[in-house]
């Protein structure tokens, strides 16, 4: 029995050190330029001068309307689609420690006992008798020693894709601060745009009652009047327009903070908005790298590299080992008297000579990470390409928004001169309700701009990596799973 429990304990010595054969992981090179896209369109997003980077600059630093910060907060605790990402942390987490748990052997305490009637015909002795056993034992069932690493790259398989759930969740984080951020700034400006709308109703009902006295006094044509009360027309039109556009934007917000926002929280306009703070994408793209949905790319494919391990580890012998130690006895009385002692030791190798199974097994794995290798090249790109457009954007909206602001104080003149002209009998109404068309127009794409400015400034942040940190949020949650210690391979 002392020599059995040596062998156990050489085997549960030796399992650990088992090799793996899974190929040497090795980062592919990103299938992208090595910095960032130069051109007119890039001219007005040079790297800002002391301005932080997205990754290294927390969601709550980056934000500075208060109202807003107090939403994002609040999502960040009620969002369903956070919450599911945040439990397929923890599944994947369990399951990584079931496959982890492979390695060691389960050790089962096992009781049992049988009593039987033997016939005369049927007993040794040949008499009828009654046979009782008793037995109590501990023991090792079927523990396979992985001496060929294949349960070793199961288990670095799991804690891949543990890693890369993981990676799924900050994503998801991410995607949800921008998005509420988004709704919060599209919400500011159709309530902006209304207010305009309300506004320029005013004016033009105004000017329409103006209009339709002097033509009950037969001072203005008919055709004065109709004229007059199409701006009208259409300023009502707009108003309930964007009286259903506020309404989808709340819908929308709520939806995104998973609870109603309170309204004294909601922005009155655009204009109230305090604007993120400026970020930098530094000179070179290797930031992508430290994306998260590249991270969880890159953790998909070593989880397909360890796959390949554990595929040719089916070629070689399987070892596994059952073991007990314990007491038996015919009578249970008798159980733990001198004598009763009992041990078994039944070690098993399984030699596989024909399965043709295990060479189809073999180059699936070896698809799986080419398929593996041009996601995460795919994802690179994409990532790139997102930040490109971000700063192309970034590049030309001061631009835009100038000109616009310069069209819309143009408009604004020609109205106040076309409507002086027509007060004094110069030009027909016709100038005037062109002028009023074209500064509404022209009002509404100025906020609009705006609105695109300050969504593509969350939009870089976005992509750059920004909107997730590791510390406790200040509202009192905290992120539901940390990253592994584990190094990850360059």
């Amino acid at each position: 029995m002392r020599k059995n429990i040596i062998l156990v304990m050489v085997g549960i010595a030796l399992a650990p050190v088992g090799c793996t054969m899974a190929p040497k992981y090795a980062r592919p090179a990103a299938p992208v330029p090595a910095e960032w896209p130069t051109g007119a369109a890039y001219a007005g997003a040079q790297v800002v001068t002391n301005a932080p980077e997205a990754p290294n600059l927390r969601w709550r630093e980056f934000f500075t309307d208060q109202k807003l910060l107090q939403i994002i907060g609040t999502a960040l605790t009620n969002n369903r689609d956070l919450r599911i990402a945040a439990l397929n942390v923890e599944r994947a987490r369990a399951m990584y420690g079931i496959a982890r748990a492979e390695l060691l052997p389960t050790v089962n305490a096992t009781g049992s006992g049988s009593k039987q009637r033997v016939p005369a015909d049927l007993s040794s002795t040949g008499s009828r008798q009654t046979v009782e056993q008793y037995g109590v034992n501990l023991g090792i069932a079927s523990w396979e020693i992985d001496f060929f690493g294949r349960i070793r790259s199961l288990k670095d398989r799991a804690l891949e894709e543990y890693l890369a759930t993981e990676q799924a969740r900050r994503s998801a984080q991410i995607l949800l601060v921008s998005s509420v951020a988004q709704a919060y700034l599209a919400l500011a400006a159709d309530r902006e745009n209304l207010k305009l709308a309300e506004t320029t109703f005013d004016a033009q009902k105004s000017s329409y009652d103006l209009i339709k006295r002097r033509h009950d006094l037969g001072l203005a044509p008919e055709l004065d009047l109709y004229r007059a009360q199409t701006p009208v027309d259409i300023a009502r039109r707009d108003i309930a327009r964007y009286v259903q556009q506020v309404a989808q934007d709340e819908n929308a917000l709520n939806l995104l903070v998973g609870s109603p926002a309170p309204s004294e929280l909601l922005p009155a306009e655009l204009g109230q908005v305090s604007p993120p703070k400026e970020i930098s994408a530094g000179v070179s793209s290797e930031v992508l790298l430290r994306r998260p949905d590249v991270l969880q790319a890159e953790d998909l494919l070593k989880a397909a590299n360890a796959d390949i391990g554990a595929a040719r580890a089916a070629f070689f012998p399987r070892v596994s080992l059952s073991t007990a130690i314990g007491t038996a006895s015919s009578d249970l009385s008798g159980l733990f008297k001198s004598g009763s002692g009992a041990w078994s030791y039944a070690p098993q190798i399984v030699m596989p000579i024909f399965d043709a199974r295990t060479w189809s097994a073999n180059k699936a794995a070896k698809v799986q990470r080419e398929i593996a290798v041009t996601q995460y090249e795919k994802a690179i790109q994409s990532a790139f390409r997102e930040v490109a457009d971000a700063l192309a954007i970034h590049g030309t909206v001061d631009q835009q928004v100038t000109a616009q602001q310069s069209l819309v104080h143009a408009f604004a003149e020609t109205y106040r001169l076309s409507n002086s002209r027509y007060d004094k009998g110069i030009d027909s109404y016709l100038g005037v309700l062109d002028a009023q068309r074209s500064l509404f127009a022209a009002q509404q794409g100025l906020v609009f701009l705006r609105l695109a400015k300050l969504a593509n400034q969350v939009s870089l942040y976005a992509v750059l990596g920004g909107g997730w940190e590791t510390e406790k949020q200040s509202n009192g949650s905290e992120t539901l799973a940390s990253a592994s210690t584990k190094p990850r391979s360059n």
